[in-house]
C-alpha cells in the first residue's frame, strides 16, 4: 500500500501551458515537459479545432474538453480526477477562454484545485529574480511585460502582431511553393524556418537591404521533401527572412522600440533595472543569432535623439536554464513544488460556491485579507 501512495505522478501537480502553436503538458518538479505537442490536432482521427479560434462558446468548450482528454489520457496517462493543476497563461488571454477552461476541468475532469499563473511571472522563477523585463516572441505575436518584485506592470504592457507566423509568410511568398500540396505547406514553412534559417547581422541586414551582395556569402541549401522532391533555399532567404522581426510599422512600432518605450515609459528607479534583466521566451527567440541582433538593435536605436534622457548604455540578458519555447512551464513547474501553491489556488468546492475564477492580482489581493 505505501507503494502505490508513493507513487511519484499521483501526487504530482500537473502543469500545462495552452500556447497558440504548441501545448506543453507534464508534472511539477520536473525539469522539462513531457510532451510538447500541436494544440491543433487530431485524436484518433477527429480534427480539434484551433481552440483560440472557436467562434462561440459551445465549440471552445467541446474543443477544450477533447483536448484536454487527449493530453490526460494519451500522453500523460493519469485521470485528471482529484488532481491539483497548473495552468500557465498569458496575461491577455481572453477571459472566457479561462472561465471554460476552469469549467471544463472543475466540472467535466472534476479536478481538485486549479491555479492560473501569469507565464511572464513563472519565467522570471527559473532565473530566481522577481524583476525584469520579459518579451515573449510566440508564433502569432509578440507581448512585452516588465515585472517588478513579482508583479506584472500591466500599464507598461506592449503587444505587436508579429512573430514567428510572420517569419513563416515570408518564407512562404520567397520560395517557389507551386509543387506543394495547401497541406503541407505551412508545416514545411515551419520546418524550414526551424532547419535552415537564422538572424543575420544588424550590419549584414542593412547591406542586404540595398540589393548589394555581402561577403561571405550565405550557401544556398536543398531541403527535400519525403524524399522524392526538393525545394533550394536561397542564402539571401536563410539570412533575411527573420528581418520582418525587427522592422518598425507604420507607428514606428518594432520588438527593439517596444522594450525601449516601455523602458522610457517606467519609473525612472526601475529603468537601469529593467535594461540589465530582459528575459527572453517563445520558440522564435530560439533562433540563431537572435539575441545578438536584438542587442545590436537596441543599441543603434539608443542613438537616436528621442532616447537621449534614458541614460543607459548597455543591455543585458539573462540566459535561460532551458530551452526558451517551455521557460514559462518550466517556471509553472517550479511554483508548483512551492506552498504558495495551495495558497493561490482555488479548489473545487469554491468554483461550485461562486462561480467565479480570479486573476493573478485578485489572488493574491485575496491572500493578503486572509
Amino acid at each position: 500500500m505505501k507503494i502505490e501512495s508513493d507513487f511519484l505522478p499521483e501526487k504530482q501537480c500537473i502543469v500545462i501551458d495552452i500556447g497558440t502553436k504548441y501545448t506543453k503538458f507534464g508534472f511539477a518538479t520536473e525539469h522539462s515537459p513531457r510532451c510538447i505537442i500541436p494544440t491543433c490536432c487530431e485524436i484518433d482521427g477527429t480534427f480539434i479545432p484551433d481552440i483560440y479560434k472557436c467562434k462561440d462558446e459551445q465549440t471552445l468548450m467541446l474543443a477544450l474538453t477533447n483536448f484536454i482528454h487527449m493530453l490526460f489520457y494519451k500522453y500523460a496517462l493519469v485521470a485528471p480526477k482529484d488532481k491539483k493543476v497548473i495552468i500557465v497563461e498569458s496575461l491577455l488571454s481572453p477571459t472566457i477562454f479561462k472561465e471554460i477552461l476552469a469549467k471544463v476541468l472543475f466540472i467535466t475532469y472534476e479536478v481538485t484545485s486549479l491555479c492560473f499563473v501569469p507565464s511572464h511571472c513563472a519565467s522570471l522563477f527559473t532565473l530566481g529574480i522577481s524583476t525584469g523585463l520579459v518579451l515573449d516572441v510566440g508564433y502569432k505575436e509578440v507581448i512585452l511585460i516588465p515585472v517588478c518584485e513579482g508583479v506584472p506592470v500591466l500599464r507598461l504592457w506592449q503587444a505587436m502582431p508579429l512573430a514567428g507566423q510572420s517569419v513563416e509568410n515570408q518564407i512562404k511568398t520567397r520560395i517557389d511553393i507551386s509543387q506543394l500540396s495547401d497541406e503541407s505547406i505551412d508545416s514545411i514553412a515551419e520546418d524550414i524556418k526551424a532547419r535552415c534559417c537564422f538572424v543575420t547581422t544588424l550590419k549584414r541586414s542593412k547591406i542586404l537591404a540595398t540589393g548589394q551582395s555581402v561577403e561571405p556569402k550565405t550557401t544556398d541549401v536543398e531541403y527535400h521533401i519525403n524524399g522524392e522532391s526538393s525545394i533550394t533555399i536561397s542564402g539571401d532567404v536563410r539570412e533575411t527572412v527573420h528581418d520582418v522581426l525587427f522592422e518598425e510599422n507604420i507607428d514606428e512600432m518594432s520588438i527593439t522600440t517596444m522594450i525601449l518605450e516601455t523602458i522610457v515609459n517606467s519609473n525612472v528607479d526601475i529603468r537601469l533595472k529593467l535594461a540589465e534583466n530582459i528575459v527572453l521566451i517563445g520558440g522564435t527567440v530560439m533562433a540563431k543569432g537572435f539575441m545578438s541582433r536584438l542587442k545590436e538593435e537596441l543599441v543603434e536605436k539608443l542613438k537616436c535623439s528621442k532616447y537621449n534622457n534614458l541614460k543607459i548604455t548597455k543591455f543585458k540578458f539573462h540566459v535561460a536554464p532551458a530551452y526558451e519555447n517551455y521557460i514559462a512551464w518550466l517556471g509553472g513547474s517550479i511554483f508548483g513544488s512551492t506552498n504558495n501553491l495551495n495558497i493561490l489556488s482555488q479548489t473545487r468546492e469554491n468554483y461550485i460556491n461562486e462561480n467565479y475564477v480570479p486573476d493573478w492580482p485578485t489572488t493574491f489581493t485575496r491572500q493578503k485579507t486572509e
